[in-house]
């Protein structure tokens, strides 16, 4: 099995505290996925807050034409440190991404680590290099810039 990695690195303007509690409610993450993908949670145990063993069920379009569920589990949460999913059922063989968050210089420094595999051999990479790559980047682009429209830059005056 093939794993691929992406690895992005965003400054956020804003406080470690409220960039965790943003990343750490779930019901936030439709507002940094593209409208495109169609995302709708679907399922979530327990309530509002992340929590290691939380389980998040979805439904989005990675394609026009193609419509999946999607089940990652919460692991590894270190308030204000990190936090993982980890995908439980969908459309990879494996999707483990990993949020990291650190203060810096009155900014959170943020980097998202993401492995994933897909299924059927010489045909998924295939299908990686054609097009899953390319819309991981594009996923994670669009997240980046409505970041920093939730948490825009100070003017400087």
């Amino acid at each position: 099995m093939k794993i691929y990695t992406f690895k992005q690195t965003q400054l956020i303007n804003a406080s470690l505290e409220t960039v965790w509690n943003f990343f750490s409610t779930p019901d936030n993450l439709h507002q940094i996925t593209p409208p495109k993908v169609n995302f709708k949670t679907l399922l979530q145990t327990g309530g509002p807050s992340m929590y290691s063993g939380q389980l998040i069920s979805y439904k989005l379009s990675p394609l026009p034409w193609l419509r999946v569920r999607w089940t990652t589990e919460i692991k590894n949460v270190v308030p204000m440190k990190y936090f993982a999913d980890d995908q439980k059922s969908g459309p990879f063989s494996m999707w483990y991404h990993q949020h990291n968050f650190q203060e810096k210089a009155g900014q959170v420094e943020m980097i998202d680590e993401v492995c994933y595999a897909l299924p059927l051999g010489f045909l998924g990479r295939l299908v990686n290099f054609l097009l899953v790559e390319r819309e991981v980047n594009n996923i994670f682009k669009f997240r980046a810039e409505a970041l920093d429209k939730i948490f825009p830059k100070k003017s400087q005056n």
